[in-house]
């Protein structure tokens, strides 16, 4: 295990994380299926992939595409269900030493309800993301990341039954992130995550037709990154709860913008997807950062954005 840098260690929503560094949803599958490659307690954190009630097949291949600055993806939330996770992966990333959250999504609000309720039943979890950027079945589509009153909606009830701390996910995809923040903080959200993935299309020019197989997907990696400290920005300005930022993070450096612009913590997601040890070699670079920059401490970092 890699030696505790004490600068870098730093809590969230009363977790103590090690670093600030957290893999990102889907970039480490279950965190299982790394532990050979990748010192998974030596993490800030691993939230793995999102788990729904039921399991989930996924979108047609082909799922993923590596453009000029980043990736396109469409894997369709394709996952064993809540039950299966608990019962076959749990068990043993709880012996990993990290802190793990549950990235939890659904198509109704009583979806997330009852994965948040499987997972009460067993340990080894630090906390629950909940990625509401997904369509709300009962509410003709709608988007929960799209509508204040059914962000507000999902995340009370899900606070209700859940005694670990709730992180919410919020999407891009929409014309002000400040009243998505809002309402997932006046609904008792623990914290906000930001950013999701934009909606993307990328085009074969010779068949005319999508490069993925369900279509559109998400664009994510460096291609993001201004996009995305901009809306951490503005989001942490917003609200006085924990703000974790991710999009694009490939370095130390950026995470330290995003930590200046206001994060708490950050996620890695598709520089993992070149190298599984990239959160590692972040976090050890942020470190180099904090000694080159003479700041004691990574909490000393955030919010001291100079607008």
């Amino acid at each position: 295990m890699n030696p505790i840098d004490p600068a870098l260690a730093t809590s969230l929503c009363g977790i103590r994380l090690r670093n600030p560094v957290i893999a990102a949803a889907g970039a480490f599958g279950y965190g299982v299926e790394f532990e050979k490659q990748v010192d998974l307690g030596a993490l800030g954190g691993l939230v793995v992939k999102g788990l729904s009630r039921e399991p989930i097949a996924g979108n047609p291949a082909p799922r993923l595409l590596e453009t000029e600055a980043g990736m396109i993806n469409s894997v369709g939330l394709q996952n064993i269900g809540a039950r299966a996770f608990a019962r076959e992966k749990l068990p043993a990333l709880a012996r990993l030493g990290a802190a793990v959250f549950a990235n939890v999504f659904g198509y109704a609000t009583e979806d997330y309800v009852e994965v948040v309720r499987i997972l009460e039943d067993h340990e080894g979890l630090a906390g629950y993301e909940l990625n509401v950027s997904c369509p709300n079945t009962q509410h003709g589509g709608i988007y929960f990341s799209s509508d204040p009153a059914l962000t507000s909606e999902v995340v009370s009830a899900v606070k209700r039954v859940a005694r670990r701390p709730v992180m919410v996910k919020l999407s891009p995809n929409v014309s002000a992130i400040e009243p998505l923040a809002l309402a997932a903080e006046s609904s008792g959200a623990d914290a906000i995550s930001l950013v999701n993935t934009f909606i993307a299309l990328a085009i074969d020019p010779h068949t005319r037709r999508p490069r993925i197989g369900a279509g559109f997907g998400g664009l994510s990696g460096p291609a993001i990154k201004p996009i995305a400290l901009r809306l951490v920005c503005q989001a942490a300005r917003a609200v006085k709860i924990p703000v974790v930022g991710l999009g694009g993070i490939a370095t130390g450096e950026d995470a330290a913008e995003f930590l200046i612009a206001g994060a708490t913590a950050v996620e890695v997601g598709t520089a993992l997807f070149w190298d599984p040890r990239a959160a590692l070699r972040i976090a050890a670079e942020l470190g180099g950062f904090l000694r080159r920059e003479k700041v004691a401490s990574v909490s000393q970092l955030v919010g001291t954005i100079q607008l």
